[in-house]
Order: structure tokens, then C-alpha cells, then sequence
């Protein structure tokens, strides 16, 4: 996870187009931000405490199962073999294939690689659903919900539609709208999602604000044309240290955590 670490969305740490989003000013003009009629948000790591999540259900299932496992080592790898198994859908070596799916070929790789045999196929499915039930950052549903009085709220996530919508209500998320990489049959940072999700929400692309704690999904979301929000996550990957939280002037908007953002939008 050092350096230019791939984000838990799978994409690189660096756009080609961020260049032209550093020369903007440091400030939206309130125009810009008057046009605003939506926010999407990225949710693994942004709105959901996913590394945390998978150690906690790791470790009652090491203690049901007697499993002797370094358990944030595994919840790391894991999420590790996100963006490899999506770069193998790109590239055609796989069908169009759900992250539900994805992220069960990986667990299969890690139960085998770390010689884990006592888990059933029924046990290894519950424990895969554990992207199904992550729990929410401490600001998350109340800053969601302060958010949603002025602007419709969606997530536009490389998640599933059935992992969102699961997951959402696990975690008592409000939003307005479920959006889905899968719907447009391309995974972030394809230009096709971002697109995507504003013509399903009959805005312009300028319209719509990308809310994410991953610099790499906000730079291709501002190459699409959309607004961008960073939203700073220190924790997302255990050690403040392995995470880049620095405010950056090609961002619309900086914001510590979602009330910090609803302040700066006026909600």
C-alpha cells in the first residue's frame, strides 16, 4: 500500500489529465457549485470502513473456526486483489464479471495460499458477504443525511448492485439512488461510469459532483467533466502514514470528513 498505491477502487494513483485540474483555483467559483445538483459517492474506504470490517469479521470467524490468521494482513491482501481481477476484466481475459465475483476468486486464492481447508463452500460465501455488511465511517449517516436536504445523494461505486443495496441497508445508509459500475459495464476509472451516472440522472456532467477519499477516481471524474469532492480518510488503511490526505487545489472542494463537506456546500 506504499507509495502509488492502487486505491480499494482499483485505480492508479496518478490521472493524466490532473495536470490541467492542479492550474485550477483553489476555490469553485460559486457558480460552479450553484450548478451542482447531485453528489456521487465512491463508498469502499470513502463511506464505509471496509479494512476494518473485514479484521472484525476475520477474527470472530478465526475464533468459531480455530483459525490461526494475521487477520489485517489478510483483509489488506484481499483488497489487494481487487484492482489486478478488474484489470483482467479490461483487458477481456474475463467475461463481464460482478466484484461479488471477483472478490470470491480472490478469498479462494488467499484460503489456499495460506493452506485454510476447515471453511465449507457455504462458510466461504457467508464470509465473501462481508463486503455486504461493512460498517460506516463515525460521520458517514449523519453527514449523508445533512447532505441529502439540499442534493440528491447516490453512490456510483465499482460495488455490485446487490452488494450496494445490501449494504446500504446493513449500514443504514440513506441514500436517494443506487448507481453501480455494473450497470454501465465498466469499472472506474472508465469514463463511461461517470458519464453514465449523470445522463441516468438527466444532468450534465457539470452538474454532478464525484465525492471520493481516492485522488485517482476524482481526477478521471474531473477528465469526464464532473466537480470533484476529497474527502480525507487517514485511517482507511490502518496507518495514517500509508495514506495521501492532502488537500489539493485541483478539487472543487477539501473536506475533512461529510459534515465538513456539507458545511463547504452549504447544507
Amino acid at each position: 500500500m506504499k507509495g502509488k498505491s492502487k486505491g480499494p477502487d482499483g485505480i492508479a494513483a496518478r490521472h493524466p489529465d490532473a495536470g490541467a485540474r492542479e492550474r485550477r483555483s483553489p476555490l469553485a467559483s460559486s457558480r460552479t457549485l450553484k450548478d451542482v445538483q447531485a453528489l456521487v459517492f465512491d463508498v469502499f474506504g470513502t463511506v464505509v470502513d471496509w479494512r476494518g470490517s473485514v479484521i472484525a469479521e476475520g477474527r470472530a470467524l478465526g475464533r468459531r473456526k480455530r483459525l490461526s490468521v494475521d487477520w489485517p494482513g489478510f483483509a489488506d491482501d484481499w483488497r489487494a486483489g481487487y484492482a489486478p481481477a478488474m484489470d483482467r476484466v479490461r483487458r477481456g481475459e474475463l467475461p463481464w464479471t460482478s466484484i461479488d465475483v471477483l472478490n470470491r476468486m480472490i478469498l479462494a486464492e488467499l484460503l489456499a495460499r495460506q493452506r485454510i481447508t476447515s471453511l465449507s463452500e457455504a462458510e466461504k460465501d457467508a464470509f465473501n458477504r462481508v463486503w455486504h455488511r461493512l460498517k460506516p465511517w463515525p460521520d458517514a449517516v449523519k453527514g449523508l443525511a445533512r447532505l441529502k436536504k439540499k442534493l440528491l445523494i447516490a453512490t456510483l461505486s465499482n460495488g455490485n448492485m446487490a452488494l450496494l443495496v445490501n449494504m446500504a441497508r446493513h449500514a443504514g445508509l440513506p441514500w436517494d439512488c443506487v448507481l453501480s459500475a455494473e450497470l454501465f459495464r465498466h469499472y472506474k476509472p472508465d469514463r463511461e461510469v461517470y458519464l453514465g451516472a449523470a445522463r441516468l440522472l438527466g444532468l450534465r456532467p457539470g452538474e454532478l459532483m464525484m465525492v471520493a477519499a481516492h485522488k485517482s477516481d476524482l481526477d478521471a471524474a474531473a477528465a469526464a467533466g464532473l466537480r470533484t469532492a476529497f474527502v480525507q480518510r487517514p485511517l482507511e488503511f490502518g496507518d495514517p502514514a500509508l495514506k495521501d490526505v492532502r488537500p489539493e487545489k485541483r478539487f472543487d472542494v477539501n473536506a475533512a470528513d461529510f459534515a465538513d463537506l456539507a458545511r463547504k456546500l452549504g447544507a
